[in-house]
């Protein structure tokens, strides 16, 4: 009887293995940031990589799977993560937004590309749990009325889009941006507090 073949990891095979998946997942970075209102073929991917096509779907089954996992990749690059606490949130646009510049063509590769708009989507239940966790502790016998707008508007101002339009519009750098943003949001919490019946209170 022939015998059974058993498979052998190669740290080595291991370790060149991850080094082309980073290469793919910066390859994508580096067209996006050149073209972030392009939509990117695997190819173009490939070329820009320096592998083979059949490489890139070594690592990636399909198109959604590689962009699936370039979003993960380049938020943990970015070091975004979403903030804890109320009072961490009402700060992060500052460091946020200037993360932003520094990645500018990704970022708007997030807002304009199918993928982006996708990623962006299934981010919503972890995002909607965080701002309706700080509002259960800043709101005291609120109206849920004038929490519920209080939440959209902060859910508005913390985005790349406000990023973006800040930039585009009023001529602002991520630092800036974000300490308009920042502003904005403390007001938004302090108009709230001033309202009739409504006693908010701050962490």
């Amino acid at each position: 009887m022939k015998p059974t073949a058993r498979k052998y990891n190669s740290p080595l095979r291991q370790s060149h293995a991850e080094d082309t998946r980073e290469r793919i997942l910066q390859a994508t970075a580096e067209l996006l940031d050149a073209n972030p209102h392009g939509d990117i073929s695997m190819d173009e991917i490939a070329r820009s990589a320096g592998v083979e096509r059949r490489t890139v779907f070594r690592h990636f089954s399909n198109r959604e799977a590689l962009f699936d996992a370039f979003w993960d990749y380049i938020n943990s690059a970015m070091n975004v993560g979403f903030p804890e606490t109320l009072d961490a949130l009402l700060e992060a646009p500052k460091t946020t937004f200037s993360q932003f510049d520094q990645r500018e063509g990704v970022i708007r590769a997030s807002l304009h590309t199918q993928s982006g708009h996708a990623m962006r989507l299934r981010s919503i239940p972890v995002r909607q749990a965080a701002f309706r966790r700080f509002l259960k502790a800043a709101f005291v016998d609120a109206d849920p009325a004038e929490a519920a707008k209080a939440e959209a508007v902060l859910h508005l101002l913390y985005t790349a889009g406000a990023w973006e339009i800040l930039r585009d519009y009023c001529g602002l750098d991520g630092e800036q941006a974000g300490e308009a943003v920042s502003w904005a949001m403390r007001a938004v919490l302090a108009a709230a507090k001033a309202k009739p019946n409504n006693s908010l209170k701050l962490q």
